[in-house]
């Protein structure tokens, strides 16, 4: 990426690291490290989402005809109980975000290097409530047509027990789900996949198809919608060398699914149920 292709915000590398500054490992040592990162985190999530396509395929029902939960009760008729496994869930996955960031410390780099920090507020805010406002409006009209033509399956984003915190944990839910894909799928993974000498395009390829992969299990449809979300989100990160707006904006799409859902699902008639 040169220096003409960043936003002028973006942070120089005095504020971060110059490439002589940061002390990589061999790149063998750094292809295996990314492969570690992904193993404990969205790769793997890939892998368990093609095999529940391939079960939701097989299925003698079909895909339109089955359901996919994504946030659920951990503790039935236990409310307390629920709500600590519910806030353990989102903490503990957030932990291959602080590998990540402690790795990109070791390198001499930091979280800043990905542009992972609250210096630019208004910037980041405004930038993430425009992607959301383009991807999310794009992206429901994507699970429509798709799941009318069975490509995808119904996707209910919550079956919380409607506890006083159930809105409090989906909001995290949203949170959890926007710092951990897009700091490891967009911001580290095309960091390190530049540093190794890729091309942008062809590690932006790769991120995408990374995130098509793992939202497999919603169904064909959700497959390409995510890719061509995660191709945006990839050229926006090449283009202003800033994670947290893409951030925001995922945040703010899951947290218009999670809470919407809530009121909206069985009420409006176009809403798959």
């Amino acid at each position: 990426m040169t220096d003409e292709t960043r936003d002028e915000a973006a942070p120089a590398p005095s504020e971060t690291t110059t490439a002589a500054d940061a002390v990589l490992p061999s790149p063998r040592l750094l292809r295996w490290e990314i492969a570690t990162v992904l193993a404990l985190s969205l790769g793997a999530a890939a892998v368990s989402a093609t095999i529940h396509f391939v079960g939701a395929l097989t299925a003698p029902e079909s895909l339109a005809e089955q359901t996919a939960t994504l946030v659920r009760p951990r503790a039935d008729q236990r409310p307390w109980l629920d709500l600590t496994w519910q806030l353990y869930a989102v903490v503990i996955a957030l932990a291959p975000v602080l590998l990540v960031v402690h790795l990109l410390h070791r390198t001499g780099e930091g979280a800043r290097t990905v542009g992972f920090d609250v210096r630019r507020p208004g910037s980041d805010l405004g930038r993430g409530a425009v992607l959301a406002a383009l991807i999310g409006t794009g992206g429901l009209a994507v699970y429509v047509v798709s799941w009318r033509l069975g490509l995808t399956v119904t996707i209910d984003p919550s079956t919380l027990d409607g506890n006083w915190w159930d809105t409090l944990v989906l909001v995290l839910q949203a949170a959890k789900n926007g710092v951990l894909e897009e700091v490891i799928v967009v911001g580290y993974l095309l960091h390190r996949l530049g540093q190794l000498g890729w091309s942008p395009w062809r590690a932006i390829l790769l991120s995408s198809v990374l995130r098509a992969f793992y939202h497999l299990y919603q169904g064909v449809g959700m497959f390409f919608g995510n890719l061509v979300m995660g191709a945006v989100f990839g050229w926006f990160y090449h283009r202003y060398g800033r994670v947290m707006p893409l951030v925001v904006a995922h945040t703010l799409i899951d947290v218009v699914a999670f809470v919407g859902s809530v009121y909206l699902i069985g009420r409006l008639d176009w809403l798959p149920v």
